[in-house]
């Protein structure tokens, strides 16, 4: 090896010492929130299969026969509508997901001492009866009343105040990001040793093992951790998020779009406001539907499997205004801005979603990693201060007994 590039390795090595210690810090500190961050958010992968396993009893439906098709939509809205107070407002909506999957209502309702309570009503689609209705929680409490609505709060606000939440998660997020790029540093192999760098050794000692489990689950879920990352934070700081990205190409972003209340005009129902959405794209399956509760709220139909040309995501959302079913946006990769591409393509990200199946389960290993990176890399610095401990406490022992000046 020449000195120039004698030099230059050395130089590499002590910049890289630096990315460690801020590898490490971002570790310590943030390593608590990512394990919740990773594990909820592998729950969350699956969680519209782990409600239906755990409320069968209202979440599945049997069809009647072989190619049964569904109650005309203004029923079932009204059967989920009739099982709640008048004063009840409909905030959210979900479309059955498969053929025996109910269609499941989201309801506020204000209670006179102000209390503000959240419903779910559950409807058979073929029959538009009822199949049940639970409360999800309610603003005086902050633990919500079902597992999955424990492990949302959980995931996007840690179960801290919503003035709070939204800070915290995103900042942090932004801080993972910086702690995953800083791991990928301090793992690039500068002498080219990429085998050992990919791989952990057979009958290594627990230390060594403990150090290639580290690196090698750090390595392999780099492209997965941080475009999750990422969109985490966008969904919880779009108003920052947003602004940057329109320095680059125009963004619109579809909850920013408001209603003009009408004098003396009924608003259209949700279920118009579907029958709207399916006139602007009339194949591919509505499945969540945003209730427009509020007068300047609007009413917007996300759409699943619409096949076209220009785009290889199959998802839209059409918003409307909820007095005139005007559009107002339509969230479409294939016709949208650079920019607004980039958005759409956030919560497919996030979910798994933008590559099917195999995409979910690959974020949800990658989830069930984090847990194991934060523990593995916890251990890792122990055993490092442990040893410079024990390598500073020979030290002193070596100074005690080297002869003084005047003793020889």
């Amino acid at each position: 090896m020449s000195l120039q590039n004698f030099r230059y390795l050395a130089d590499l090595k002590t910049r890289r010492k630096l990315w460690l210690q801020v590898h490490l810090w971002l570790g310590l500190i943030l390593g608590l929130l990512l394990a919740i961050y990773g594990v909820t958010g592998s729950i969350l992968v699956f969680h519209a299969e782990i409600n239906d396993w755990l409320n069968s009893e209202m979440r599945t439906v049997k069809p009647p026969e072989q190619g049964a098709v569904y109650r005309p939509l203004a029923e079932i809205f009204e059967a989920g509508r009739a099982a709640m107070p008048e004063e009840a407002k409909l905030a959210f909506a979900t479309y059955p997901r498969n053929d025996e999957a109910a269609f499941i209502q989201s309801y506020s309702l204000e209670k006179p001492d102000g209390t503000v309570e959240d419903w779910q009503v559950h409807v058979d689609p073929y029959t538009a009866g009822v199949t049940g209705k639970r409360l999800m929680g309610d603003s005086e409490s902050w633990l919500p009343n079902t597992f999955i609505g424990f492990v949302f709060k959980l995931h996007y606000a840690l179960m801290l105040p919503k003035g709070v939440s939204p800070v915290v998660v995103g900042v942090s997020g932004m801080l993972l990001i910086i702690s995953v790029l800083t791991g990928l540093i301090v793992w690039w192999p500068l002498t080219g040793r990429w085998l050992q760098a990919l791989t952990i050794k057979r009958k290594s000692s627990p230390e060594r093992f403990n150090f290639d489990l580290h690196k090698t689950a750090g390595f392999y879920t780099t492209l997965v951790m941080i475009p999750v990352l990422f969109s985490g934070v966008y969904m919880v700081l779009p108003h920052n998020v947003v602004p940057v990205l329109e320095l680059f190409s125009p963004v619109t972003y579809r909850y920013w779009f408001e209603s003009k209340p009408i004098p003396d005009r009924e608003p259209i129902s949700m279920a118009e406001a579907i029958v709207l959405a399916d006139r602007r794209y009339p194949h591919g399956r509505a499945h969540w539907i945003y209730g427009a509760p509020d007068p300047t709220d609007t009413y917007t139909v996300c759409k699943d499997d619409v096949d076209r040309p220009g785009s290889w995501l199959q998802r839209v959302c059409v918003v409307m205004d909820r007095y005139t079913g005007e559009y107002l946006d339509i969230d479409d990769p294939a016709i949208g801005t650079a920019g607004e591409v980039f958005t759409h393509w956030q919560w497919p990200l996030h979910s798994g979603q933008a590559i099917g199946m195999a995409g979910r389960i690959l974020v949800f290993l990658t989830g069930l990693a984090c847990p194991v990176i934060v523990v593995t890399g916890v251990i890792r610095w122990l055993q490092k201060r442990k040893a410079a401990q024990r390598m500073t406490g020979v030290a002193n022992r070596r100074l005690r007994h080297q002869p003084r000046a005047h003793e020889s």
